[in-house]
């Protein structure tokens, strides 16, 4: 049982007969707490219970019980301010949105949306990227091919043992870009009686020159001593001479490393390489694997 009930006032005002009337707490009866209906009939008395006490549903209008104070107190405490009235659930996230929308920034939401149309690019969009970067390939390789790299494929032995017969090689169109081809370097040029056609050979006298063939022995302009060439590839016996060329200006002899087998200046009716002939300097074999490397060494 609750303490307030157990106050005298509480007791007082249950032993009221009529007004102004109280009876003595100690006279005090069970009956008088069982009486539902006042008049000449009354129900069966029924057994008073101590939870009876301690109800709390239905205070009077306007006085609200023993049991509803902290009740009250809290709706007190969660009553709105004067002038601001409730928000409905879901208002303050729907006034967030729109605070958000207004300053330009986006909802999360928004954000997530417009993360998947990004992941999800267009058929046309990619078919057209592919298309791109196909014709960027190709173009490069046109470049390459026609104004940086040479790839040649020789079919004669008469670069041996240098090149063998089939050997597949790289050369570099740029390579006489500042300056014309030195002694010793093999050249790619186009066949000065037949342009359609492409030879290597490598240069032996340089414009202005006068180059001397003599018993298989090659002298530069009168000099006592025969050009050293390591390169052959066997001991030269065929066309030795003898030989006489005064090279003309932007102009350049070329031989054959196997000079018993190479169809070269010799044997040529326009005898000299002109550089607008030169198409580039050869510098590495790369097929077959087994002869990949320099062509210098």
């Amino acid at each position: 049982m609750r303490e307030d009930i157990m106050e005298d006032n509480f007791i007082e005002d249950l032993n009221v007969d009529g007004p102004g009337k109280k009876r003595n707490t100690e006279n005090f009866k069970l009956e008088d707490f069982n009486v539902e209906n006042p008049g000449p009939r009354s129900r069966k008395p029924r057994e008073f219970k101590v939870e009876d006490f301690n109800k709390e549903d239905n205070p009077k209008p306007g006085k609200p019980g023993p049991g509803d104070w902290n009740r009250t107190i809290i709706e007190a405490e969660e009553a709105p301010l004067p002038g601001n009235p409730p928000e409905e659930p879901g208002k303050e996230a729907d006034g967030q949105q729109d605070e958000n929308t207004k300053d330009g920034t986006e909802s999360p939401q928004e954000s997530k949306d417009k993360k998947k149309e990004k992941k999800k690019p267009s058929v046309f969009r990619e078919i057209a990227s592919w298309c791109v970067t196909f014709m960027l390939a190709i173009a490069l390789a046109f470049v390459l091919k026609n104004y940086v790299i040479i790839n040649a494929t020789v079919p004669t032995g008469s670069m041996e043992h240098t090149i063998e017969p089939g050997d597949d090689l790289f050369g570099l169109r740029l390579a006489y870009m500042n300056s014309g081809p030195k002694r010793g370097d093999i050249i790619i040029f186009r066949y000065p009686d037949n342009e359609e056609k492409k030879f290597v050979k490598r240069v032996i006298g340089l414009p202005g020159e006068n180059v001397k063939i003599t018993e298989g022995k090659i002298y530069i302009d009168g000099a006592e001593k025969p050009l050293k060439e390591d390169y052959l590839k066997e001991t030269w016996v065929k066309g030795t001479g003898p030989y006489e060329y005064q090279i003309p200006e932007d102009s350049y002899l070329v031989l054959g490393d196997n000079r018993n087998d190479s169809l070269d200046a010799r044997y040529w009716e326009n005898t000299y390489v002109t550089k607008d002939h030169i198409i580039g300097k050869a510098y590495v074999i790369y097929y077959p694997f087994s002869h990949f490397g320099s062509l210098y060494n």
